[in-house]
């Protein structure tokens, strides 16, 4: 269900009820200059925050547009009843004690008593509206009223207070918590606030994603209007972490899942509050996305040296310029400079406001997008008039070519709000230090995503149990993936018997065994299984001939995802695929073509594609597997994870040598 959050977002009309809260809320509004009427509600106060009181909402001249329920949980759930039987348009529930405290039935109540009338909340701290000074907010904030800017969304109330106080000349339009998210949810506020044409972009604080399909469907809806979407995702620490019988649940812990998610929808993640604003920048002036092309002035050494050290942690190259740019900088610089991308312009223009902009022009045509590192000094002991013409420059080069220009002070306190504020009303996004831009501009980067794309659908927990080898070497043979030549047998006695048309070397394992290296259950390079002896704890026994002429093992594994669906995770394989824990993360459905994308960003991948004259491995193999045994999850709503570690991969071909399978009861 898609309510209608309009009213609630866009109030013309505000009750408050409470006391302290409520002065609060009145006290915003005025302040921000709101022109409709706000109406307090007390049974006991003829007055208000300096406003008349209503003593009942039965009282008010109309249903009210947006509500902040400030008084206590079990009230709430009563106002909350009220409200929705006569018509309003929304509200705020600011009361704590619900779920989060221990007490799910009573969220259900209030959920129950809102009906059809959107509720944020419980526990929510509100909702600002900087474009028509509408703040149903009982507290302090740093924004402004603004006609345009970007949105801001989270599920933490600090966290999203402090973003007010930002001082970056990033417009804000919109800020707006989650609190429980009882009723309305993460993709359905956001998709709310997007829907506002005067909103650029959304910068969201994310705890839990509630809804991963409709989230994906959001950002496919926000690209299409142009629209930005950068997103901060919490829990990705060790803590999320699980112990668990798979290579696969450790190695695609710790936020693996929730950004390969992010990726594939096209939405930016980023790590840090000043990368989250430096980005909602970027989309805010330029759009949801910028090339990766980039090139970079500076008129000092030590900044060119700088921003090329700062910008490979992050994956940004920045390509030379062309034979013609060399020529066309080189007669404008003459001959000391020495033409380069980062380019160290020296001093020898500044202050010629024609040849810098020529000079930055040049360079900037050649690529996607440029950044300028440009410190101007402080204005309060310094004279900065002599950097006007460099900056004059750079939005001069951004309208001469139609590519982003980025003002980058190294230091971000180098840009005062005032001068960041005018440069983002010409159009220019400036960054404030250069770290941070640098980390900005690769997550604006983000590709769009494949159109349509929705995970999987999830399924509930339940209990498992786990295939022995041979049981999983079955499954996977129907599947079509290849496995050692093998006899199974209940003893080692009836294993001898079986396994004499086998060809060494031999494997021999013990079945019953989630990590079977570690319990001592397979011996490698055998001649013969004469002499062998009996493996403690094991339930059954595989024999299988060796594969001799791989060049690579691999970690693939599929799981199920309590919010994602199905993950897909591949690695370096092996007894030390944990120790090199070098794997990349997909999220259900992907292709081949994606899968062998997702396989080239391993840090290792040069040793798998012929490094130093070693034998390519067949990944194209691997890739086949991998979306041959995702389609079967996705098929097969039983099968819980797949693991299989390792892969071995020939020059041609792949064979699966161990499995570990679990399904459902």
């Amino acid at each position: 269900m898609t309510r209608d959050l309009s009213r609630l977002l866009r109030p013309r009309s505000i009750a408050v009820m409470g006391s302290v809260w409520a002065e609060n809320v009145i006290a915003q509004c005025r302040k921000m200059g709101f022109d409709g009427p706000v109406w307090p509600i007390h049974p006991k106060k003829a007055e208000v925050g300096g406003l008349p009181a209503f003593a009942t909402l039965a009282d008010l001249p109309a249903a009210p547009d947006a509500t902040f329920i400030g008084v206590n949980r079990h009230a709430t759930v009563d106002v909350a009843a009220q409200l929705s039987a006569m018509g309003a348009g929304g509200a705020i529930c600011f009361a704590s004690g619900w779920t989060e405290a221990g007490e799910p039935e009573l969220q259900d109540r209030l959920v129950a008593a809102a009906g059809p009338m959107p509720i944020l909340g419980p526990n929510c701290y509100g909702v600002i509206n900087y474009l028509d000074g509408a703040l149903l907010w009982p507290d302090q904030h740093g924004g402004r009223r603004v006609e345009r800017g970007v949105a801001l969304l989270s599920q933490s109330s600090n966290i999203v207070i402090n973003l007010t106080m930002q001082a970056r000349g990033l417009p804000v339009a919109y800020v707006a918590c989650l609190g429980n998210a009882a009723q309305i949810g993460l993709a359905e506020l956001a998709g709310a606030l997007l829907a506002d044409d005067r909103v650029t972009a959304i910068g969201m604080y994310v705890e839990g994603i509630d809804d991963a399909p409709g989230f994906a469907a959001l950002a496919e809806t926000a690209r299409a209007a142009g629209k930005g979407i950068v997103c901060i995702k919490a829990g990705k620490t060790e803590a999320s972490r699980s112990a668990a019988a798979s290579h696969t649940a450790a190695l695609a812990g710790g936020g693996a899942a929730s950004s390969a998610f992010l990726r594939q929808a096209g939405v930016a993640e980023v790590n840090t509050l000043p990368e989250l604003i430096e980005t909602l920048k970027i989309f805010h002036v330029h759009g949801p996305q910028i090339g990766t092309r980039l090139c970079s002035l500076s008129c000092s050494g030590g900044e060119a040296g700088l921003a090329s050290d700062l910008a490979q942690p992050f994956g940004i190259a920045f390509p030379p310029p062309s034979e013609a740019q060399r020529q066309r900088l080189g007669e404008i610089l003459g001959p000391i400079v020495a033409i380069a991308n980062p380019l160290d312009y020296h001093t020898f223009i500044w202050g010629d406001g024609p040849r810098t902009t020529d000079v930055f022009t040049t360079m900037l045509a050649g690529y996607d997008a440029g950044i300028y590192i440009i410190d101007p000094p402080r204005p309060d002991r310094c004279d900065p008039s002599s950097f006007q013409p460099a900056l004059d420059a750079i939005v001069a080069a951004q309208e001469a070519t139609g590519k982003p220009a980025f003002p980058v002070a190294s230091l971000p306190e180098n840009f005062d709000e005032d001068r960041a504020i005018a440069l983002m009303a010409r159009g220019v996004a400036p960054l404030m230090g250069l770290e941070t831009a640098l980390g900005a501009l690769r997550a604006a980067q983000t590709g769009a995503g494949r159109a349509g794309w929705r995970p999987a659908a999830v399924q509930p927990a339940r209990d498992t149990r786990m295939l022995d080898e041979g049981e999983g070497k079955r499954l996977l043979d129907a599947a079509g993936v290849a496995v050692p030549k093998g006899v199974l047998g209940a003893t080692l006695d009836d294993l001898r018997a079986k396994a004499a048309h086998l060809r060494p070397p031999l494997a021999l394992k013990g079945l019953g065994f989630a990590h079977k290296t570690e319990a001592g259950a397979v011996r490698l390079g055998l001649d013969s299984l004469d002499g062998q002896a009996e493996m403690p704890g094991a339930t059954g026994y595989l024999a299988e001939e060796m594969v001799t002429d791989a060049v690579a093992e691999i970690l693939l594994g599929l799981t199920r995802d309590p919010v994602y669906g199905v993950t897909l995770t591949l690695g370096l394989g092996g007894v030390t695929a944990e120790v090199l824990a070098d794997t990349v993360t997909l999220v259900l459905p992907v292709g081949e073509d994606e899968i062998l994308t997702a396989i080239r960003r391993l840090k290792l991948w040069p040793l798998l594609d012929g490094y130093r004259g070693r034998a390519k491995a067949d990944m194209m193999a691997v890739a086949q597997i991998a979306a041959g045994l995702g389609q079967m999850m996705l098929e097969r709503p039983e099968l819980e994870e797949i693991e299989i570690n390792p892969i071995l991969v020939r020059p041609s071909g792949a064979v699966a040598v161990d499995a570990l399978i679990r399904e459902a009861l």
